[in-house]
């Protein structure tokens, strides 16, 4: 199958960049290629790009879509909690921009025996990095009771989590839960019947959870922004993409974080904790889809867009 993926926000990603013909610029979740092939599209003969991904199949696709600018392109499979040591290895410690767009990929969601998706039959699955061991079947027929409520409940938001925990372990007593489609009904039948017709698919929570949990994607994010905050010259801009409300919160909360760091009482009359503002959010509130994009690709329909500048003072 051909890696397809429509990038979300493209055009909004691409003007808050504030692109420099020069500057390095890396994109930490490159999928197959698209805010890429138009960030290089923006690079004069002395820019850099440098992609991450830890999908083999949006390496590849990468790798062909931006075979035009191959000469200042360097791709490397990795998680981009990584990212300070990719560049550190390729000799580069400060970069002009840094494009993050977070979740599942439509090609890992139409791929159907990635197993990512609730609308098709396939294996458990959900590895975003297929080099990993445990997948989502683990989670599913291995997590206690305890554990799946609470990641039903915490990741998926879901106000049925605790009756969907205890389907799940009472359905895996009689045999193992091994595909999508017998999840999915587990899922439907502990959810009363009136609250399945509305609020989206009644699986849709529970797959985004096991998802978040079995790939880290939380604990990545708020493990390493500021990291990757510092990794910006002086000017450059960080953009993220995030596609629902609790990687939103994570990033507009350490975006304010790192552009008012001080600790002191607010009745001190100086800051005397020494912390320094990392820069400016440039994004008060996030920036959505236009109407025109919500028409042609419902998938943006959650999407939001958070930039951050980075400004580095004189000592």
């Amino acid at each position: 199958m051909l890696f397809r993926h429509q990038s979300v926000l493209l055009e909004e990603t691409i003007e808050n960049l504030n692109i420099k013909p020069d500057g390095i610029y890396v994109d930490g979740t490159l999928g197959g290629g698209g805010h890429a092939f138009y960030v290089c599209s923006h690079l004069g003969d002395e820019g850099r790009f440098i992609g991450i991904d830890q999908d083999e199949a949006a390496i590849c696709a990468a790798g062909e879509r931006l075979k035009p600018f191959e000469d200042k392109v360097t791709i490397v499979r990795s998680n981009y909690s990584d990212m300070k040591q990719v560049l550190s290895n390729l000799g580069v410690d400060k970069v002009n921009g840094i494009v993050l767009d977070l979740g599942v990929s439509s090609y890992q969601l139409d791929t159907v025996e990635r197993g990512f998706s609730y609308r098709e039959n396939a294996p458990l699955d959900m590895r975003m990095d297929q080099r990993q061991e445990k997948t989502a079947r683990d989670i599913v027929n291995v997590y206690s009771e305890t554990e799946l409520y609470h990641i039903i409940r915490d990741y998926g938001e879901d106000k049925f989590a605790k009756n969907i925990a205890k389907h799940i372990v009472r359905a895996r007593q009689e045999k193992p839960i091994e595909t999508t489609d017998e999840l999915t009904e587990i899922i439907k039948a502990a959810i009363p019947m009136k609250f399945r017709a509305v609020g989206g698919h009644p699986a849709k929570r529970t797959f985004q959870a096991i998802r978040i949990e079995l790939n880290h994607e939380l604990d990545v994010l708020k493990g390493h922004l500021n990291e990757m905050i510092e990794l910006l010259d002086d000017g450059g801009r960080i953009c993220i993409i995030t596609f629902h409300s609790l990687e939103d919160r994570i990033v507009k909360n350490i975006f304010r974080k790192c552009e008012n760091p001080c600790e002191c009482p607010p009745s001190f009359p100086a800051c005397v904790c020494g912390k320094k503002s990392l820069g400016k959010v440039i994004t008060r509130k996030p920036i959505l889809p236009s109407e025109e994009e919500l028409a042609m690709n419902s998938r943006s329909k959650s999407a939001k867009l958070r930039v951050f500048e980075r400004r580095i003072q004189n000592i």
